[in-house]
């Protein structure tokens, strides 16, 4: 008898664990809902009992698959399934709440929020209740580490195949292991990853913010996501402190997480020998010095303002966290350009931040150049070489397939978002800013505007994109081919 295609009993089991913790996670925003004494609470609570009670009734039904092996085939199908339903059970705080009455509003606003995009459909954030806001915070922290390497951490419901949905969810091309084990190396990545926000939190609060914007600051820092409690974002705090301190952490989450573990353990040598982290930061220094001098004459600030506007405006766009103290598209029209070139770039493999990767950008500029002494050495055999080893040159196939098909997606949802009527500068932004999982973007996506103008189509598309940055494309691209489909 042949064996399945696909373990649907399995990967419905996997998805039921995934929409359970889901349903855990609601549960904080009941404190700040019961605390402020707003009228959330129900709705909130409501929303935890509907999405346990689906996760339970289908880890029931399925009980029988849980010791059943996991293949790389189902990996991809249980990380694409698992991000789509905590997208759709994320929603429920909003629709019963009547925060945001609209399906395509709040899957929109779901999806931004577990994949760190940041971009909202809210006018009047402010006017939310705490609860609400803090369940939307928490979709960012949940999906910047992701919630599947949490459940790897936390508990052993993946079993053997652990490794397949941790290669299918991780953002970014980086084969360095912080343990041998993959649930251990999850577990030391949350630790981090809670390690900083807590530490976010109380440094916040000592530089004046509330416990409460304190917390939410820190879940959408640490997250590379950007939701804030303000409508003006950070700018509403107009505090040169508290933009410093959040300037380091989102520089902090832009890092690999790799190298943050070994930094926590005094091996600082790591970051000065890793060629992706020195380019890292010296591209956030470099456009740090190009752009402050183009603010100050084209807005007529001082050189400090100039200085502190860009400092956060680039931090904040090139780790896709997506802050903002200031709209970057007044700053000129070459400031914007380069801004929207931020869009695609991201920071470090293995961090939070999405985009494309500085690491990939390095690697292919490096074979670029190499092209030009291979013209002159046709039978030269010249490497490329990173970290002071040699990239194979299966790797550099791979990301010669990974820049197509970014540039592809991003052509495809520029057509669509163009025939769905937006406007040519509104379409390339919409779609570079959502593909990039970073948030605001130029023109009436910008920092000053939200995505609520945007038709309900271009919602759900823009949806999806964000699905596809997140996961790094091939994990939900890979579905729509023959060849998953296919049997070997």
């Amino acid at each position: 008898m042949s064996k399945k295609l696909i373990n649907g009993s399995v990967i419905a089991h996997v998805v039921a664990n995934i929409i359970i913790i889901m349903g855990l996670l609601m549960l904080p925003a009941l404190g700040f809902s019961y605390y402020y004494g707003q009228d959330d609470f129900w709705a909130i609570a409501l929303s935890s009992i509907i999405t346990l009670s689906v996760g339970l009734g289908m880890r029931l039904v399925t009980r029988s698959s849980k010791d059943d092996e996991i293949k790389k085939r189902d990996g991809y199908l249980i990380v694409t399934l698992s991000w789509v339903s905590m997208a759709i059970f994320g929603t429920l705080p909003y629709l019963l709440s009547q925060e945001i009455p609209d399906i395509s509003n709040a899957f929109f606003e779901s999806m931004s929020g577990l994949t760190t995009t940041g971009a909202t459909i809210l006018d009047d954030i402010e006017s939310l209740p705490k609860g609400i806001l803090f369940w939307r915070s928490m979709t960012q922290w949940i999906g910047g580490m992701g919630i599947i390497v949490l459940t790897i951490a936390i508990l052993p419901l993946l079993g053997i195949g652990g490794m397949e949905l941790f290669v299918a969810e991780a953002p970014g091309p980086t084969k360095d292991k912080i343990h041998p084990r993959i649930k251990e190396t999850a577990k030391r990545l949350w630790a981090i990853y809670l390690l900083l926000t807590t530490a976010e939190t109380i440094i916040l609060m000592f530089c004046g913010m509330s416990f409460y914007d304190a917390i939410n600051h820190a879940l959408t820092t640490n997250s590379t996501g950007g939701f804030s409690t303000k409508q003006d974002s950070i700018g509403a705090f107009d505090s040169p402190l508290i933009e410093a301190v959040i300037m380091v952490f989102m520089f902090i989450a832009g890092t690999n997480f790799t190298l943050l573990y070994f930094g926590f353990k005094g091996k600082f040598t790591r970051f000065w020998h890793n060629d992706e982290f020195k380019w890292y930061l010296g591209a956030v220094l470099g456009l740090i010095i190009i752009i402050t001098p183009i603010v100050h004459f084209q807005v007529d600030h001082s050189y400090w303002t100039s200085l502190r506007e860009t400092a956060f405006q680039v931090i904040s766009m090139i780790t896709t966290t997506g802050y903002a103290t200031a709209d970057y598209t007044t700053w000129g029209p070459l400031a914007t350009f380069i801004f929207f070139l931020m869009l695609f770039s991201g920071a470090s493999a293995g961090s939070t931040s999405g985009g494309i990767k500085i690491v990939r950008i390095v690697t292919l500029m490096k074979n670029g150049f190499l092209e030009f002494k291979k013209r002159l050495h046709p039978n030269a055999i010249i490497p490329v070489h990173l970290n002071k080893q040699t990239i194979p040159p299966h790797i550099i196939y791979n990301l010669l397939a990974f820049i197509f098909l970014y540039l592809f997606i991003f052509t495809c949802g520029s057509i669509a978002m163009t025939a769905l009527g937006e406007s040519f500068d509104v379409a390339l932004s919409s779609v570079a800013t959502t593909l990039g999982n970073v948030g605001p973007g130029i023109s009436d996506v910008g920092p000053s505007h939200t995505f609520s103008n945007i038709s309900n189509p271009g919602k759900w598309i823009l949806s999806f994109l964000m699905l596809f940055g997140r996961l790094e494309l091939f994990t939900v691209a890979l579905l729509f081919t023959p060849y998953y489909w296919r049997r070997n």
